[in-house]
């Protein structure tokens, strides 16, 4: 049952992260909380679907975005919004990717968080 919170937890905080009308600290600790519900799941490879998938549809969303920015004319308030939109998809993207590749990696090195600091010896 956590499992199914938790991936319901991290699309929640995916649609979020992708609104335009965040402030910056809300999108901070919104992203600390999408981390918090990922590691929860970075303990089994099943879950990999689950995250290429999101990592798949950030992409488009990303790429969807950069087009709509392109659109608009230099020097509008429109352009200036989508501009810092593409950019906290952006990040949301490279934090899915990031847990997508870490994720992957788990199979090779089973052990630690996947956020957790490597440990010294």
């Amino acid at each position: 049952m956590h499992r199914f919170v938790a991936k319901a937890n991290v699309d929640h905080f995916i649609g979020l992260l992708n609104g335009s009308d965040l402030t910056s600290d809300k999108r901070t600790n919104i992203t600390k909380l999408l981390i918090a519900e990922l590691d929860k799941l970075a303990h089994d490879l099943e879950h990999l679907e689950f995250a290429e998938k999101r990592v798949a549809e950030g992409r488009d969303r990303v790429n969807r975005v950069r087009d709509m920015r392109n659109g608009l004319p230099f020097g509008t308030a429109e352009r200036e919004q989508a501009e810092r939109l593409l950019v906290s998809c952006e990040n949301l993207q490279t934090v899915l990717e990031d847990f997508c590749h870490r994720l992957r990696e788990r199979g090779n090195s089973p052990g630690a968080s996947i956020y957790a600091a490597p440990r010294r010896t």
